[in-house]
């Protein structure tokens, strides 16, 4: 069995290209917890953005909800005015397509932004719903027995986490 090894940093610089192609006048970065908010704090600070970044999380619209509960990582935090926004949400990884359903569902209860486009740093596949990215810097395969995250150290320096389920 191969080991997957990714290099997080490499993916970053590729992920920071694809944004800015994306990324327009007006055009409002939002991080879904937590490797997406990583994410979009850097790339606040990489492309020199005055605005903050939003964090999104996908707790209160998921659809596994009653299993799950609320989960111990950051709640949904947007300072500005989502209606009519152009909203680019970033994610570490894209799999089933589920959390960001749930974001989008999210998304809605602040307002309804004129646009919403997707970029994630890697999509491993195995959609579950009909949610595909504007921009992923990866594409890789991985079993279904297997998860994959950003990991971010102390530094601010970006890994993988590759965990067997």
């Amino acid at each position: 069995m191969s080991t997957l090894t990714l290099d997080a940093e490499a993916l970053y610089l590729d992920f920071l290209s694809g944004v800015r192609g994306l990324h327009g006048p007006g055009t409002r970065l939002v991080g879904v917890t937590s490797g997406g908010v990583w994410l979009a704090e850097r790339l606040q600070r990489d492309m020199n953005l005055a605005e903050r970044p939003g964090v999104i999380s996908s707790s209160m619209h998921r659809d596994d909800f009653a299993r799950r509960g609320m989960t111990a990582g950051a709640q949904t935090q947007i300072d500005f005015d989502v209606n009519d926004a152009h909203i680019l949400l970033l994610d570490d990884v894209l799999y089933t397509g589920r959390t960001i359903r749930a974001v989008i569902n999210e998304l809605f209860d602040f307002g309804r932004p004129a646009s919403v486009k997707l970029a994630v740093l890697v999509d491993r596949g195995g959609r579950e719903l009909p949610i595909q990215a504007d921009f992923c810097a990866a594409r890789v395969a991985l079993p279904a027995s297997q998860s994959l995250a950003l990991a971010r150290d102390e530094a601010g320096v970006f890994s993988f986490n590759v965990e067997s389920r």
